[in-house]
């Protein structure tokens, strides 16, 4: 669907706005404003990763705008966040996405507003990087209270099923995320080399630099934080699994030299002397009280139980 948001007549700029297209939808735009044929495959790709391109007056840029999903198991970029495309030049801006978004509605109608911060196609495009940029808070703040909760579990109950897939995919969330804010990150050094002259401009995007910033250090405290929880996890498993061998060794200690003791004189050959002694059974049986009070005197000592 294509709707113009804004004309000329209404702002310095006009404001093509397309939702869901065609590649023959897109295709008649790039003609009618003269878009190159790269621009729009790249455009058209659900998977690109962010980007800025200028050429010849006409600047392109991708960003991601991440969204938490249903599913827990989903951790590629495609499933964690949805594409916008971005082209404007002094005179006209064309955004280009699958999903509605309403912040372009409200976007709409501050450009609309004489003297207000979008009256530029860059000033549109900022505000845009921001509301991408903004989309990631949220989602970081649930990872972080799914970390946490992991964290308690970990610490507080002996057995966490599934904690280990959960933190690998919490991890891969974070990583994602985190890949797609330093992308986002050069778009923003892009837009700062074309704003430095303009100081409202540029005021807008050190702000908008400053959520950068502060939604990657999110983010790397995230995949951090879930990396260090995942080597504990398996640090505390390892831990446990050598509790349980300790355990079985020391079983094992006390009954081998007994087995051996029950052993030989279970065999059934003809002539063992000790088979006819008449004390031989009680004789057998101290042995081995003695060997295993001996064998937990030793282990003792060494303070192995």
């Amino acid at each position: 669907m294509t709707e113009t948001l804004l004309t000329r007549q209404e702002a310095d700029f006009a404001w093509l706005d397309i939702t869901g297209p065609t590649a023959a939808e897109l295709q008649a735009v790039a003609e009618e404003y003269d878009l190159p044929d790269s621009l729009v495959l790249d455009c058209l790709e659900p998977t690109h990763l962010p980007k800025f391109e200028s050429t010849n007056g006409l600047n392109f840029v991708i960003l991601r705008v991440f969204s938490m999903p249903e599913s827990t198991q989903a951790d590629t970029i495609q499933e964690l966040s949805t594409k916008i495309a971005i082209f404007y030049s002094s005179k006209y801006l064309i955004t280009v996405h699958r999903r509605p978004h309403p912040v372009l509605s409200a976007l709409k109608n501050i450009a609309r507003a004489p003297g207000e911060e979008c009256d530029s196609p860059v000033e549109v495009a900022i505000h845009i990087v921001r509301y991408a940029l903004n989309s990631y808070v949220q989602p970081a703040l649930t990872l972080t209270k799914e970390l946490d909760d992991y964290e308690a579990e970990i610490f507080l109950k002996q057995e966490v099923p599934n904690a280990l897939q959960g933190l690998y995919f919490l991890k891969r969330k974070a990583s994602a995320a985190k890949q797609l804010l330093l992308l986002t990150r050069d778009i923003l050094i892009m837009l700062r080399r074309q704003t430095a002259a303009n100081t409202n401009d540029s005021t807008l995007l050190q702000d908008t630099q400053d959520l950068q910033v502060k939604v990657e250090t999110m983010y790397q405290q995230l995949d951090g934080g879930a990396t260090n929880l995942m080597n504990l996890y398996l640090s505390l498993s390892s831990q446990r699994t050598n509790e349980a061998m300790r355990v079985l060794t020391v079983f094992s200690a006390f009954f081998l030299p007994l087995t051996f003791i029950a052993g030989i004189y279970g065999m059934n050959f003809q002539h063992m002397p000790e088979l006819t002694w008449r004390l031989g059974y009680p004789i057998a049986m101290v042995s081995m009280v003695v060997i295993s009070v001996g064998i937990y005197i030793w282990f003792k000592r060494k303070g192995w139980i």
